[in-house]
């Protein structure tokens, strides 16, 4: 990211449910990342059509999607990622992408397009709490690919949301915030402030 451009984010979510409430609440920091002028793009993983992961099935075939995962991922700064718990962990296409997209493709590094990201990450579940643990698996899995995950993860219960609105007022100005906070980590590292962590 050269000193000085705009930051480019990747938007994420982690439900297959076309209208879900995570995909409400990824619009909401959509919007708060357009307001302080940052440039997003959405990829939808449904769109990827990618197969279960299966360890060695790389080595046979690279789907189409893989490819396309991390050529995207290369090409923005930072992430912003909304999923839902489920079982006490993140939902499975998620899962399977970050799987896919780690393995290395035509001689890139397998955690190449993920080292020294930064990500900021959002859960609406059934509760509070089963996003709040959600959330943790998913910090933990992004920080072993190299992603510098941002301290706060915001975890909403369902109803925060109605069928067709906003309920909880104050999921606004927290999810505002927590897009700033992104924004400005991310133009640290651009300026060369943010001490990143070398992978292990």
């Amino acid at each position: 990211m050269p000193a000085g451009s705009r930051i480019a984010l990747l938007a994420l979510s982690g439900s297959a449910h076309s209208g879900s409430r995570n995909a409400r609440l990824l619009d909401l920091a959509i919007d708060a990342a357009i307001t302080v002028e940052a440039d997003v793009s959405v990829l939808d993983l449904r769109d990827l059509e990618l197969p279960v992961y299966v360890p060695g099935l790389e080595e046979a075939v690279v789907p189409q999607g893989v490819l396309v995962i991390r050529q995207i991922l290369c090409a923005h700064d930072g992430l912003l990622i909304c999923s839902p718990g489920y079982n006490g962990s993140v939902s499975v296409v998620l899962k399977n992408a970050l799987e896919w997209g780690s393995q290395p493709t035509f001689g890139t590094g397998s955690l190449a397009p993920f080292r020294n990201k930064i990500a900021a990450i959002m859960s609406v579940s059934e509760d509070v709490e089963s996003g709040a643990i959600a959330l943790q698996h998913l910090r933990t899995i992004l920080q072993r690919m190299g992603v510098i995950v941002m301290p706060d993860a915001l975890a909403f219960a369902d109803d925060a949301f109605a069928a067709d609105a906003l309920r909880d007022a104050s999921v606004v100005p927290r999810v505002q915030r927590q897009v700033r906070l992104l924004i400005d980590a991310l133009r640290a590292q651009q300026h060369g402030t943010v001490r990143t962590r070398p992978l292990r």
